[in-house]
């Protein structure tokens, strides 16, 4: 069998001669093979071409975003260094006010311990300032932490004070003079026998107000004998106070009263033998002299 040849006609528009090319198979096999590595290695250089360019373009960016990341971690250096100052000033003012709160101020060994850890291990310079800048954020998050822990301690503590000291009997609660005083054992006046004086009396016109000493809650009202119309308050903190021979009570059992509200009006009502309050203050059940609790000059108008 004769060998296949193939034959490409040309025909030109005009009056030029048509042109006659014939192949053998293998010649078109081996220009087809030509072809396709020509093809091949104009591809290849086409993405090496693109790939140098996207790279370049790529190592462009990569260079821009390390200056403006180097820019940033300076920045960021800067406010981190003035962060760290703002802490240490309210660590020294959470040591000020802890002493005002009756707290012990925080060691600090308890502060630094908050930096915690090692630095990181060298590094290249980006990463090494990175990381730096890392941890130095994680030690201001816990040293903020702990103020922040402390200074509701030290608000609770300052609110318990406050309210303590609401709930102090720190006045006189009617105005008058002193005619008698506390004592562990006295002469009763009507009844002529040695029994305690658990409270003070305070000598006063029939209907002088009576007002509460501190904050408190009404308790007890009504007649009990020897003491005739009596209030009793709870201050809390284990403080109650009593007021007895009132010619009249203004309050009643579960009312929340504040110092300085009126409770009852003085009288001598019960055991007594002329108008006046008597005025007891007892602590965790123990009846103590209302005197250790009125501060010097504050008494009632």
């Amino acid at each position: 069998m004769s060998k296949r040849r193939w034959t490409i006609v040309v025909v030109p528009q005009g009056s030029s001669a048509t042109k006659i090319f014939e192949f053998s198979q293998t010649a078109l096999k081996l220009i087809g093979s030509v072809a396709v590595a020509a093809l091949a290695v104009v591809l290849l250089l086409g993405y090496a071409t693109v790939r140098r360019s996207v790279d370049l373009a790529r190592a462009d960016r990569l260079e821009r975003e390390n200056v403006q990341l180097s820019s940033d971690l300076d920045q960021l250096g800067g406010r981190l260094s003035s962060l760290r100052d703002i802490v240490a000033r309210l660590e020294e003012q959470d040591s000020r006010l802890r002493l005002l709160a009756n707290l012990e101020p925080i060691d600090p060994q308890v502060h630094a311990a908050g930096i915690g850890g090692p630095r990181p291990a060298a590094s290249p310079e980006g990463s090494d300032r990175a990381d730096l800048v890392r941890v130095d954020l994680n030690a201001l998050i816990r040293r903020a932490n702990l103020l922040g822990s402390s200074f509701r301690e030290v608000g609770d503590s300052l609110t318990l004070h406050n309210e303590r000291l609401a709930a102090t009997p720190s006045i006189m609660p009617t105005s008058g003079w002193l005619s008698g005083a506390f004592s562990r054992m006295r002469a009763h006046p009507i009844l002529h026998t040695a029994r305690p004086h658990e409270g003070i009396d305070v000598t006063a016109p029939m209907g002088t107000p009576i007002e509460a000493p501190a904050n408190a809650t009404v308790i007890q009202t009504g007649w009990e004998s020897g003491y005739g119309n009596m209030v009793v308050l709870d201050h809390g903190f284990g403080i109650v106070t009593k007021f007895a021979h009132a010619s009249r009570i203004l309050v009643r059992v579960g009312e929340k009263v504040k110092r300085g509200d009126r409770i009852a009006q003085v009288g001598n009502t019960g055991l007594a033998t002329g108008p006046h309050l008597h005025y007891e203050v007892h602590v965790n059940g123990r009846a103590v002299d209302p005197r250790r609790y009125i501060l010097p000059g504050v008494v009632t108008d």
